[in-house]
């Protein structure tokens, strides 16, 4: 499969979460899985495309022109698409995977997971989506979900349209063992209606 894998771009960041990245692009080779990615060389997304190349498995980078500056893409893909916006770049990296796996990062990442998952919400898709807790990153962001929750503003449904873990290989488990369901959506999709209905 053709696995999304979002993740920050950052050179700064600790390098617990750099190996981290490694360890899990290399599991996604060892798999036989290709990584489809935003095309950039530092940070996350440049530790897991390495591991990714260092196991043999195809490298699909996505970005705009406008990031083309010396050291900033990722020097190895297997193949490179130049999409001419930042909207067009999500929208390819969506059409292009099979699932999604949203590792420690920014704003951007932030923007890309809470997009893919309002896709999903909304039946636009319905592929897997892995938020990949490594060194407990997104505990707040998790906690943030389930407080919307209580207090009514997100569907409690919502949970299960991804999965949260800290594991590299369960995350991957979950992945590869994903089984399409409709049933948040629709659940969703009647809540609308009947608001519509009144």
């Amino acid at each position: 499969m053709n696995i999304c894998v979002y993740g920050a771009s950052s050179s700064k960041i600790d390098p617990g979460f750099i190996a981290g990245g490694e360890e899990l692009g290399r599991k996604i080779a060892k798999r036989g899985h290709g990584l489809v990615f935003g095309g950039g060389g530092t940070g996350m997304m440049g530790a897991v495309a390495r591991g990714c190349l260092e196991g043999g498995a195809p490298i699909v980078g996505v970005t705009p022109d406008f990031f083309e500056v010396d050291g900033v893409l990722f020097d190895h893909c297997t193949k490179i698409f130049r999409p001419q916006t930042m909207r067009q770049r999500k929208q390819m990296l969506e059409t292009k995977s099979d699932g999604f796996l949203i590792t420690p990062g920014g704003i951007g990442t932030f923007d890309e997971f809470f997009e893919i998952l309002t896709l999903k919400q909304l039946g636009q898709h319905n592929k897997p989506i892995v938020v990949y807790n490594l060194l407990t990153y997104f505990d707040q962001m998790v906690n943030l979900m389930f407080v919307g929750m209580h207090e009514g503003f997100i569907r409690e449904e919502c949970a299960e349209l991804y999965y949260v873990t800290q594991d590299a290989d369960d995350a991957l488990d979950y992945l590869e063992q994903y089984r399409p369901t409709e049933a948040g959506v629709n659940r969703y999709k009647d809540v609308c209606q009947e608001h519509e209905d009144e």
